[in-house]
């Protein structure tokens, strides 16, 4: 089977082949830390955890590694609502992040690199953007001109800022050759935080962090890069203009990978608007695998809609899934093969092909998670079948397809504990028993709507009576 994913640059699917052999270089646009993450940072950074796990299933060798903005104008507008250094916001919100980061269940990054770290190689890079004749300086700053690189344009077919961008971060200095110009080293004002340069006191603009950092961890040319759809104009776009001028290489990213947009009532989610909702405050409601589980459900490059709605259905849809490992676990074990069984064995192994045909074509988590779905609703026909009984290894065959295709979404990783059945309501189902049996069906029905009201539910079986929390 053959990887494809849709690369931004060429706007089609393409074969999915590492500059050499298995190793994959994965950078990824990371937060500017000056104030809680919200569910549109999740989107993107669980998509991305997810396409960095299947990639490593697949036996690919990846360094996943992401950036962290931890100065820029919000960090200093902060700072001063505040009345403490941009350092300390970004310190905080930054550790804030990693916590978030750890709730969701995202570990697939290898490194996350602060763009303050990087000021020896971001000054480098603003040299020999001004040796070869691609940047000027002007009073306020270092800026590049736009004029010089003739692709500009080629990742986002388009070259002019429209009212959906990004403004906030574009540099509107008088004095700019061109209108899209974009600051590469900022003159700092008084106050602010500053380091000292061949040139002037200042910091860096916001697009050189992202190439100096890659050019110092993966060379001139790598293999993915990826960011919320958002970024691709002025941001990336401003990236390939600096690096491939830079190097004199093309492409400077063989790949590039961008998430559709967390939206609320159709409208993108952001702080700017005001309608975002924060990962802690959503993880109060919905466990992580929830919240996995959900954004899985729409492929990466796709929006999708933040409701009350959608997540309920994404905690249905995972806890069907947990029922199914709980009755393979529960179900009667045997030694002995059944015919029902035999055919099984060969539906978990097209479950598993099927599974990475759709993860292959361009990481369709929609597609993939009904295979899950689908094996979960057969696993079930199969114990129901064979009166609650199944054979021994094939139960465990299935938990660990199960687990296994689960991981690369992060669910279905919990301990499956067994259900403790309430003292009230084993007395309750012992007095239901009595009724039924003296054909006393009236209380026998009041019984069981009582045990219902206290949250559980009772299967009759061949067995006897099972009760389930509901």
């Amino acid at each position: 089977m053959v990887l494809k994913v849709f690369n931004t640059l060429s706007r089609k699917k393409e074969v999915f082949k590492p500059i050499k052999g298995k190793k994959v270089r994965m950078f990824v646009c990371g937060p500017t830390v000056y104030d809680f993450s919200h569910l549109g940072h999740a989107k993107t950074y669980v998509q991305f955890d997810i396409i960095a796990r299947y990639l490593r299933y697949k036996g690919y060798k990846v360094f996943y590694l992401q950036n962290i903005t931890d100065l820029d104008d919000k960090i200093i507008e902060r700072a001063k609502e505040e009345g403490i250094t941009p350092e300390a916001v970004a310190k905080r919100f930054e550790e804030e992040f990693y916590k978030d980061m750890n709730a969701l269940g995202i570990n697939s990054v290898n490194k996350y690199a602060r763009a303050t770290d990087f000021i020896e190689q971001i000054i480098s890079q603003v040299k020999r953007l001004l040796e070869k004749g691609y940047a000027y300086e002007i009073e306020d700053g270092i800026y590049y001109d736009l004029s010089k690189f003739k692709e500009y344009g080629k990742l986002s077919g388009r070259t002019t800022l429209e009212a959906e961008d990004s403004v906030s971060r574009i540099d509107e200095s008088v004095n700019k050759r061109n209108k899209g110009d974009f600051c590469l080293w900022k003159k700092s004002k008084p106050n602010e935080p500053k380091w000292p340069s061949p040139w002037f006191e200042g910091r860096p603009g916001w697009h050189i962090e992202d190439t100096a950092i890659t050019e110092f961890h993966f060379g001139p040319q790598y293999e993915i890069h990826g960011g919320a759809r958002d970024l691709i104009f002025p941001h990336h776009e401003a990236e390939i203009a600096q690096m491939e001028a830079i190097s004199g290489k093309k492409p400077f990213v063989k790949y590039w990978l961008h998430t559709g947009l967390l939206t609320v009532e159709g409208r993108k989610m952001a702080k700017s608007l005001g309608n975002f909702v924060t990962i802690r405050d959503a993880l109060k409601k919905y466990d992580a695998e929830t919240l996995r589980i959900f954004f899985a459900s729409s492929h990466y490059r796709s929006p999708i809609d933040y409701s009350e709605k959608n997540l309920e259905q994404a905690k249905t849809n995972l806890e069907k899934l947990y029922t199914t490992l709980k009755n393979l676990q529960e179900a009667k074990k045997r030694k002995r093969l059944t015919k029902p069984e035999i055919e099984f064995k060969s539906f978990l192994k097209q479950c598993k092909k099927k599974f990475e045909i759709f993860m292959d074509d361009d990481f369709n988590t929609p597609k993939a998670l009904t295979i899950l779905y689908n094996l979960s609703s057969k696993t079930n026909a199969l114990i129901n079948e064979q009166n609650g009984e199944i054979n021994l290894n094939l139960s465990k065959e299935i938990i660990k397809t199960f687990r296994e295709l689960g991981k690369i979404f992060g669910i279905l990783q919990r301990e499956i504990k067994k259900e403790e059945i309430p003292e009230e309501i084993k007395e309750l189902l012992e007095e239901r028993e009595k009724a039924r049996k003296e054909k006393d069906f009236k209380k026998a029905d009041e019984i069981r709507e009582k045990i219902r009201e206290k949250g559980f539910l009772i299967e009759d079986t061949k067995e006897g009576p099972k009760v389930k929390k509901i």
